[in-house]
């Protein structure tokens, strides 16, 4: 106890006079904790487009780190995952670890933590639809688990991720697959559902954006517009699902088109549980 006490102290008046106190003070306030070698931190947000030389003359940047953090986050995700649903098969526990660990999930987490404010990139790499943040959040990993250790990536995962940025409640139940849902279910109820690309334009940076529509039997269901053409789709279906679960006039005009009998979710019901009216 008195050890762990004095190491925190020493790491603190160690940072205290280092040449990049504000960066050391960064990364406490995201990890809760004191990193020991920094450098291995500094690393982990460097992208490669403003990749550093070493002394031997080779090129630095993230890479690498993220290489050693996306395994170990697979390993621990998926150890947390097992220990939580003890009761689940082999098919719920790798989806919901796929949900987790997948690069939309960790951009997103990253932005949440705040990752994006100690990046080191090129702004010409800096576009919307990259995967630069999730990346540095996966390099973070790496270099907790070679400054810090296994335990100490499970902890920080387990205590800090899960407890303040993710539900693995909601994560575990939350549909992903908007698209193939919705198609399953009109596919099961005998109406026709059809995507439909509106339009396509650049954002302010250049990017492509696109604007897709989904309609139900040629009544609109839903829009959504994202930086891919499946993005788009995703969103749209996504819409489409609420508006079934809760829109009256919806539910309605389904029934007079088919006569279909739908099970409707409650009003509040939470937008993670499954859509009912698709379930196998």
């Amino acid at each position: 106890m008195l050890y762990s006490v004095f190491l925190r102290l020493y790491h603190h008046i160690k940072w205290f006079f280092s040449g990049n106190k504000a960066f050391a003070h960064a990364l406490y306030r995201r990890l809760g904790f004191y990193p020991q070698n920094i450098k291995l931190y500094e690393q982990a947000f460097i992208h490669r487009s403003s990749s550093i030389e070493t002394e031997d003359g080779k090129r630095a940047n993230n890479e690498r780190l993220e290489f050693l953090g996306d395994a170990v986050l697979n390993a621990i995700v998926a150890d947390i995952i097992y220990q939580k649903f003890p009761r689940r098969k082999e098919g719920f526990l790798t989806n919901t670890r796929s949900k987790i660990v997948q690069r939309e999930s960790l951009n997103r987490l990253a932005l949440e933590i705040g990752l994006n404010d100690l990046m080191v990139l090129s702004l010409k790499s800096h576009t919307h639809n990259n995967n630069i943040y999730g990346n540095a959040f996966e390099a973070l990993i790496g270099a907790i688990y070679l400054d810090q250790g296994y335990l100490k990536c499970y902890e920080f995962i387990d205590k800090k991720i899960f407890n303040q940025y993710i539900s693995l409640d909601k994560v575990a139940y939350k549909e992903v697959n908007f698209k193939s849902n919705l198609i399953e279910w009109s596919q099961k109820s005998k109406m026709e559902i059809a995507f439909e690309l509106l339009e396509t334009f650049k954002d302010e940076d250049m990017n492509p954006v696109f604007q897709s529509r989904v309609t139900l039997m040629g009544m609109t269901l839903g829009t959504g517009t994202g930086y891919t053409k499946k993005e788009s789709q995703q969103l749209a279906a996504e819409m489409a699902i609420k508006r079934i679960r809760r829109d009256k006039d919806i539910q309605q005009a389904i029934k007079e088109l088919k006569n279909l009998n739908v099970t409707i979710l409650p009003d509040d019901t939470d937008e993670s549980s499954s859509f009912s009216i698709s379930e196998n």
